[in-house]
């Protein structure tokens, strides 16, 4: 019995040693992953939250999510805190109503007045920043990244960087130039800088109503006489086109009753859209389903007054044109593609941007380069660039939609001052360990064009007025990990019901639900750019 005893009782001590070995051990894996973690946020990354619109629409401070009572487009709109007699970079509560100010639709051009329905105001998106990545890899061009405001380093700002140690920065037509050639976005880079004109797949309920950039609305895709489309063939977001033999039909989007191509963000205050410059640099895209009847399909754009055509024939051939004064057709580029390719349903997507001319079809692309001088795509001139919609045959199309490229503006919008440096003809040459950096909300962005002091060192020294020095590059945007909430619950009844008591504030947090369409990577820089 003694010894039994003796055993049951060795065995409950080893089941009583092992169990706390394993408490130990899980101790010491939970302070280890704790520290592994403090080290990464420390060291490596950090959360982010953009208190500005001055990235926007890449990256959005706090403002309204709204929708355009006529046409249902989306859109944010900037919260401006001194509109409201606010500190700088404060927010109300995130379910306390306030009355956004004036805008206008992005997509139909519809005027909202400030309304008298307040709206909740949308916290900045938050994102993950790699921190240190830049101690171990140089920064390339067209990186977002987060440096401390070299006018006052207790801030940290966030842009995108777009000149690096010992290169000349020169902005020309809204385009970067570096050291005399025209610097090309990386396709990534560029599909988030896209700007929307015109979306016909939001049409407005009341075209009547008034209040729209010429007064009552009406498609802007306009007919060429003798032109044998039809506008609404399926409702009015169809296009058709039914005609015999090889003559061309043009539709041409009018920007006396559409939205022009100024370079206007939706998420600014329209009252400056009249003083924006003209950006030329234009997309048009749209989705075409063909009969069995041989048809072509394309687009025209022109720049500084010369017509640039993106064409495809029977689905199979993609061919980039110029077209001269006189009328003569030069080829520029020709591509054929496969049996695959040439479906009956497929995406065209035609483009002038950065002096390259772009051409899409079915998943398959043809290339211009028009050269990488400024003189690449002719002599710039305020002129309002015409485009059109071609075709001969018979086919629909879905989903048409013109958009216009980012353009850095050289003059203020408010007061007409222009920029500090890089402006056209005044080139600005950085220094080692020297960045140059821009918003991408150019009319709205205080960046390296408008510093109008020098830099502050954190040992007393300066840093030379305009640039952004190496030591003070925090790291690069990577991800929005939280973008503002989603509003269905967060502007709801019970959330406004749980602001107003303090005890359940706290509980509130749990209806901060992120707009899951907003959580992204943040696009940089490639090696190629």
């Amino acid at each position: 019995m003694k010894g039994g005893a003796l055993a049951v009782r060795q065995g409950k001590q080893t089941e009583d040693s092992s169990g706390v070995h394993a408490f130990v051990a899980t101790l010491e894996w939970l302070i280890i992953a704790f520290a592994t973690t403090l080290v990464f946020i420390v060291f490596e990354m950090q959360a982010y939250t953009i208190p500005t619109g001055s990235m926007a629409d890449t990256l959005k401070g706090a403002h309204f999510r709204l929708r355009c009572e006529q046409c249902g487009y989306r859109y944010d709109y900037d919260f401006l805190p001194h509109h409201y007699r606010l500190p700088r970079n404060v927010t109300p509560g995130v379910n306390v109503p306030v009355l956004p100010a004036g805008h206008r639709c992005p997509s139909c051009g519809y005027r909202h007045r400030m309304t008298a329905e307040p709206r909740a105001v949308t916290k900045g998106d938050r994102i993950f920043v790699l921190k240190c990545i830049y101690q171990f890899f140089e920064p390339r061009r067209w990186d977002v990244v987060v440096f401390k405001n070299p006018l006052d380093p207790r801030e940290n700002y966030i842009k995108r960087l777009i000149a690096g140690p010992r290169e000349t920065v020169e902005i020309i037509d809204g385009d970067i130039y570096i050291d005399g050639e025209i610097q090309r976005k990386p396709q990534r880079v560029q599909e988030e800088l896209w700007m929307p004109v015109y979306d016909n797949d939001y049409q407005p309920v009341n075209p009547k109503a008034g209040n729209f950039n010429n007064g009552v609305w009406r498609q802007p895709f306009m007919k060429q006489p003798g032109s044998a489309w039809d506008v609404s063939a399926a409702g009015p977001t169809v296009f058709a086109l039914d005609a015999a033999g090889d003559q061309m039909h043009a539709l041409v989007y009018d920007t006396r009753s559409g939205n022009d191509f100024r370079a206007t963000y939706a998420y600014d205050n329209p009252g400056y859209y009249s003083r924006m410059p003209i950006c030329s640099d234009l997309m048009v895209r749209f989705d075409v389903e063909r009969t069995d009847a041989p048809a072509g399909v394309g687009a025209a754009l022109t720049k500084y007054g010369v017509e640039y055509r993106g064409w495809v024939q029977d689905g199979r051939t993609l061919r980039i044109e110029r077209v001269h004064p006189n009328g003569l057709v030069e080829e520029l580029a020709t591509r054929s593609v496969g049996e695959r390719d040439a479906a009956a349903v497929g995406g065209f997507q035609f483009a002038n941007v950065d002096h390259v001319l772009r051409l899409q079809w079915a998943g398959c692309q043809l290339e211009y380069d028009l050269g990488v001088g400024a003189g690449g795509s002719g002599s710039p001139e305020e002129v309002m660039p015409r485009l059109a919609i071609l075709g001969t045959g018979r086919f629909r199309l879905f989903h048409v939609g013109v958009f216009r490229d980012i353009h850095y503006i050289e003059i203020a919008a408010d007061d007409g001052r222009p920029i500090l440096r890089a402006g056209e003809g005044r080139p600005f040459t950085l220094g080692d360990d020297e960045f140059f950096v821009l918003g991408d909300n150019s009319p709205a962005s205080l960046d390296a064009r408008w510093w109008d002091a020098d830099g502050v060192g954190n040992r007393g020294e300066q840093y030379r007025m305009g640039t952004v020095p190496r030591d003070y590059l925090v790291g690069k945007a990577f991800f929005v990990y939280w973008p503002g909430p989603y509003k269905p619950f967060n502007d709801s009844v019970l959330a406004r019901i749980m602001e107003r008591n303090r005890i359940t504030r706290f509980l509130k947090i749990f209806l901060n639900v992120p707009a899951v369409d907003g959580i992204k990577l943040i696009d940089g820089g490639t090696r190629e750019g």
